[in-house]
């Protein structure tokens, strides 16, 4: 899959009717939510068909086009159907029972409810009865290299600085690179964010640490505004905006840096790292979310399998403790930044890393890559974001990445 996002350029009339329509898809996925909770053996075909009787109880639910129902039907059972994984995987701790949506910030259509305008492909308009009419896509992006059957899904998206609409197509995106005749193992850290096999290191880039007494400084004007005044909506709208444009930062660093590692390499190795367990040290916490593992390597698998390159997340244990040269452990505490070792090998500790992780994932026998695992096209639209960083700068990053076979079907998004 291939999302494409533009910039929404509309009157203020439409930017009403697009709130409206956002708020009715919330409503209506609260509402199958409550229909599954009160009734028993309720799938995702039931929760389908129950759109239809919101529609004709409610007049504010029928303008709503009918596929973008079924869509909002369709993240509730996503997340009913992700709780039911976790109760059968026996999952630890809490297993995501399903949560009412308090500010939902998209509606999704699907092939029906709008028009794309087939001269210029930068307007759109959309057909159904909000009465959100013709409104201007601003961006770089060329629809027509695309056929318009290739696009299964359309959303609406409001964030902090304005209002976006998002393309996914059904393509599958491959460009031919030459051989870079190079492989790289990295390792991932604070103090850099990434150390090679040959002691190149990355600075860590520290987005939300430089922009934090801002923050703060926001955050407090906001907490002296009167509740429900137009001040505080204003106070708010501007440290949303701070936080969106660190979302952006990371998002970035993450792209521009993963593409340079894949065209430069020709296998990369990595830590196969659970950020989800790592950010319960609440010291480290901060620090690990401001540094966006997961994000850098989510784009480097999808640039890795976009330019046919291999990409192996390795077991991260004693990674850093072994010894690259003779293989002995050594036993080391955070605070040591050097590795010693009896056999006379001293390195930087986390080169010493990177080259445990490069040995690991040359000798992986049968793992021949790694590819994200995401959402089909009737999922993609749990989060209805586009982006991972569209959460707030300092959310805890907890979705992981699963290790597959190269060979094993998986969907990617740009």
């Amino acid at each position: 899959m291939l999302v494409l996002e533009f910039k929404v350029r509309a009157k203020n009339h439409q930017y009403i009717a697009m709130d409206e329509a956002i708020r009715t898809a919330q409503f209506i996925q609260n509402k199958c939510l409550r229909f599954w909770m009160d009734n028993e053996k309720v799938n995702k075909y039931d929760l389908n068909k129950y759109c239809r009787v919101l529609a004709h109880d409610f007049e504010f639910a029928n303008k709503l086009n009918s596929q973008a129902r079924q869509s909002s039907a369709e993240r509730s059972s996503s997340a009913i159907s992700r709780f039911y994984d976790n109760c059968k995987r026996k999952v630890p701790g809490k297993k995501g029972f399903p949560r009412f949506k308090k500010n939902c910030r998209s509606v999704e259509y699907k092939t029906t409810g709008w028009k794309l305008d087939l001269n210029t492909r930068k307007a759109i308009t959309f057909t159904d009865k909000n009465n959100i009419g013709r409104v201007k896509l601003v961006g770089t992006y060329d629809l027509h290299f695309y056929p318009i059957e290739s696009i299964k899904r359309v959303r609406l998206i409001r964030r902090a600085d304005g209002y976006y609409c998002q393309f996914i197509l059904s393509v599958d995106v491959k460009v031919d690179t030459e051989p870079a005749n190079s492989v790289i193992g990295l390792d991932v850290g604070l103090e850099s964010f990434y150390t090679d096999q040959n002691g190149n290191k990355i600075n860590n880039p520290r987005f939300l640490r430089k922009r934090e007494k801002k923050l703060k400084k926001l955050q407090r004007r906001l907490s002296r505004k009167r509740k429900g005044s137009s001040n505080r909506r204003k106070a708010r709208a501007r440290l949303a905006k701070a936080h969106l444009k660190i979302s952006r930062q990371r998002k970035d660093f993450a792209v521009k840096l993963a593409r340079c590692v894949i065209h430069s390499n020709d296998v990369i190795a990595y830590e196969d790292l659970r950020i989800k367990n790592l950010v319960k040290n609440h010291c480290l916490a901060k620090s690990i979310n401001d540094a966006a593992w997961y994000q850098f390597r989510e784009w480097l698998e999808y640039f890795g399998k976009k330019h046919g390159k291999i990409t192996v997340a390795v077991p991260p244990h004693y990674t850093s403790q072994k010894c690259s040269n003779c293989g002995e452990i050594v036993k080391k505490s955070l605070s040591t930044r050097t590795h010693i070792c009896a056999c006379g090998c001293q390195l930087d500790r986390d080169e010493n890393a990177a080259r445990n992780i490069l040995k690991l994932g040359l000798s992986t026998a049968g793992h021949s890559g790694t590819s994200v695992r995401l959402r089909s096209p009737s999922e993609v639209e749990v989060n209805a974001l586009g982006e991972d960083t569209s959460t707030f700068s300092e959310a805890i990053l907890s979705k992981q990445v699963t290790s597959v076979n190269k060979e094993s079907p998986v969907t990617a998004s740009a």
